[in-house]
């Protein structure tokens, strides 16, 4: 399932954004929700009131239950009531009693296919229903400390924004793991525009970063939204794309496009959510999936070897324990007289010990 953008989402910029002294700054932005309910116009969660500030500042805590199987039956050749077997109720038949070597094998080795099929298919899976991340694929060291002149958080024309710590909780920890301090601006007009195209969103941006710092070391993210459209530009400082390149950058725009329809999350832990995840994805480099599947395998073919070895040496105890029993319960007179007080004499031995 792609990302949940409506017709038009997914599309990207990355041209680099306005001046600045020793360099260029870098940015990037989508369109998404064309057509589609946004979070202020059309959202249901808006509409029921619940926590969270601004017009559409609810929550939902509706739960569904999808179909299952009734407590009163159980999965085997069709389905049955509990206690009914056959022709009537009462206790199950007696299985007959069997060698159990062959069946635990059996079931060890189930049990790591299992394994193995389930890990692959995990896997190939994306996270989750927002679609498959853009992965982290190179070490990133933060910025110093003392290169940010610290501003406020967020600009909210609005008023979505009713919790401001729940807000920048998220963004406050992508500030401390990246060294680049995010800030959050949100309104549904540009240059007096409800419809600005992505370049007159991406030019609102460059020239909106010189009037808001006074360094390079800010991550300004406009996020626009009107009449269930909305359209994300960001724009890194010199020193900022160092940290937030293009692919630290499309993470971020991820996680707003994968829960921008969560109707779990109030606005504040929208956007709090999106920078504080992407801020850890950005930072780790994502391995791969078939490292655990591999690790898997592996402990599957280990148990199985321990599992043989056992059997083995449980079945030459065995073998021993049966030639020892043959041999005391033969009588001594079938053998030599030399031979007969060997095994007396070896058999004590054992005895003693």
């Amino acid at each position: 399932m792609g990302r949940r953008g409506g017709a038009g989402g997914g599309f990207s910029g990355g041209r680099g954004g306005g001046g600045s002294l020793g360099g260029s700054r870098a940015g990037g932005g989508r369109i998404g929700g064309l057509g589609s309910p946004g979070r202020s116009g059309g959202r249901p969660r808006g509409s029921f009131g619940g926590t969270g500030g601004g017009v559409f500042g609810g929550s939902s805590n509706r739960k569904t239950t999808g179909p299952g199987f009734g407590t009163g039956y159980i999965l085997g050749r069709g389905f049955r009531p509990f206690g009914y077997y056959g022709g009537g109720f009462g206790r199950p038949p007696r299985r007959s009693r069997g060698s159990s070597g062959c069946g635990c094998l059996t079931i060890i080795i189930a049990f790591i296919l299992l394994l193995i099929i389930s890990a692959v298919v995990f896997s190939a899976l994306p996270i989750n229903s927002g679609g498959q991340l853009t992965k982290s694929t190179v070490e990133r060291v933060s910025l110093p400390a003392g290169v940010v002149n610290e501003t406020n958080y967020f600009t909210d024309e609005l008023a979505w924004i009713g919790n401001e710590t729940k807000l920048t909780e998220g963004m406050r920890n992508f500030y401390k793991k990246t060294g680049v301090q995010p800030y959050l601006y949100i309104t549904d007009t540009i240059n007096g525009s409800h419809f600005p195209t992505l370049e007159e969103l991406e030019d609102f941006a460059n020239n909106l970063y010189d009037e808001l710092f006074t360094d390079e070391a800010h991550l300004l993210l406009v996020f626009f939204e009107y009449e269930g459209s909305y359209m994300t530009w960001y724009v890194t400082g010199t020193q900022a794309k160092t940290v937030i390149d293009r692919e630290a950058g499309d993470i971020l725009l991820d996680y707003l496009d994968r829960y921008y329809y969560d109707s779990s999350l109030s606005d504040e832990e929208y956007f709090s959510k999106s920078f504080n995840e992407a801020a850890i994805r950005i930072m780790t480099v994502t391995r791969s999936p078939w490292i655990g599947v591999l690790v898997v395998i592996g402990i599957g073919f280990v148990v199985l070897i321990l599992f043989l070895w056992w059997r083995k040496s449980k079945e030459q105890k065995n073998l021993e324990a049966k030639r020892r029993e043959e041999i005391l319960n033969t009588p001594l007179d079938r053998f030599g007289d030399k031979e007969a007080e060997d095994l007396m004499k070896k058999y004590k031995d054992i005895n003693d010990k």
